[in-house]
Order: structure tokens, then C-alpha cells, then sequence
């Protein structure tokens, strides 16, 4: 199938929900508008959610995304879809639940590790990328799981970052 469109969005939630309703259709860089769109979310929902409350949710967002995730990329043919950015989504808001509070310049760089560790797949970023390939359950888990690495991977980078750095 060719790149998905707002037609294809709109036909399903689960192709709603995997292409960051509509993040994922951007022609260029969806996984950097997806997680863009994905801060976005999360600094608006820390206006009305409490931690617990926007931790909740980031867990939930897991199964649903998987469901999501394999649903979609089945329906597109593809095992991993360039437009599925649910997996960018719920990192970086994995990644912000963990180092909040911090400014907009922590956060700035929490963004630019993680597509740093999403993009380029260094290390354990690449295992995760190859560990789960598919059409079924194990490849939507596949798209989420080597961004949930790239979320980890930004999590100790930050953490050693603050630990050494006073």
C-alpha cells in the first residue's frame, strides 16, 4: 500500500490512535512530528492530570498501542510502518513522566536523545529493532519495544548526566 492518508486514519481508531492522529502522516520526519506531537500532549495533560494519573495512562497507552500498532501496520501490509509513531509517542511520554519536573531545556534535550537513540539505533536500540519482526502480535510489539529501549537508553543518559553533574 502506498503512504497512508486521512482517509486510511480515519477508517479505523486503531489507525487513528498508531498514527498519532495524524501526526504520522507528515511526508517528512514522522517519527520526530510524532514524538514532537507526543511533548506536546504531555505538557498539555500535566495541566490537568496529577504524576499517578499521567503514569496511569502512559501504562495504558502500552497494550492499547499494541493493539493499535499491529493493527495497522496488518492493514498497511508493512511490518513496520514509517507513519506509526505510537511507539515515539508513549517513549517520550515515558521519558518525561521519569525526569519531570525539569524546564523546557531538559526536555529539550530529552527530545534529542531519544530520536538520537530512535533514529540512529545504537546497541541495545538495534537488538530491540531486530528482537520482534512481523505482521502479528510479535511485530506490533516490535514497534513499540526498541523505542521503549531508545526511552530507556534516554532515561540513564539523563540520570548519569545529573549524577556527575552535581
Amino acid at each position: 500500500m502506498a503512504r497512508p492518508d486521512v482517509r486510511f486514519m480515519l477508517a479505523h481508531p486503531a489507525h487513528l490512535l498508531a498514527l498519532g492522529f495524524g501526526s504520522g502522516l507528515s511526508p517528512v520526519a514522522p517519527g520526530t512530528v510524532g514524538t514532537l506531537w507526543g511533548w506536546l500532549a504531555f505538557v498539555v495533560a500535566q495541566q490537568w492530570l496529577t504524576p499517578l494519573q499521567l503514569g496511569l495512562a502512559t501504562l495504558a497507552a502500552l497494550p492499547l498501542g499494541w493493539w493499535a500498532c499491529t493493527l495497522t501496520a496488518r492493514h498497511l501490509g508493512v511490518a513496520d510502518p514509517g507513519a506509526v509513531v505510537w511507539d515515539e509517542i508513549v517513549a517520550i511520554w515515558l521519558i518525561l513522566l521519569l525526569i519531570m519536573p525539569t524546564g523546557l531545556w531538559g526536555q529539550g534535550i530529552a527530545f534529542a536523545l531519544f530520536r538520537f537513540f530512535d533514529a540512529l539505533k545504537p546497541g541495545p536500540v538495534a537488538w530491540a529493532d531486530r528482537a520482534f519482526k512481523g505482521l502479528g502480535w510479535r511485530g506490533g510489539w516490535g514497534i513499540l519495544f526498541d523505542d521503549l529501549v531508545a526511552a530507556l537508553c534516554t532515561v540513564v543518559v539523563i540520570a548519569l548526566w545529573r549524577h556527575f553533574a552535581g
